[in-house]
């Protein structure tokens, strides 16, 4: 299994599920029983749509063209700060 795409929210998971299945593709949805320990997890990375290796390259045509890319729009991690000075040492 991989992961084809990291979901900000259900709704983008399931919309992403959907269309891989109308594709004819198998997909999954992980991490939608960790929506209600929110509190203590990640805001991001936690929902993941998961496809078969061997469905992955058509699997990512599907959700390029879908238009649902976040942006990169996730948390702060260690290292991305490096050489911009954004983050205390």
């Amino acid at each position: 299994m991989r992961v084809v795409y990291l979901a900000d929210n259900l709704f983008d998971a399931h919309l992403v599920k959907h269309a891989l299945e109308e594709a004819e593709i198998p997909a999954f949805v992980f991490g939608e029983s960790l929506l209600g320990g929110m509190g203590e997890l990640p805001l991001f990375g936690v929902l993941r749509v998961c496809v078969p290796d061997t469905a992955f390259s058509d699997a990512e045509g599907v959700v390029q063209g879908l238009g649902l890319d976040s942006g990169g729009n996730g948390p702060i991690l260690e290292g991305d700060d490096e050489g911009l000075g954004i983050l205390p040492a």
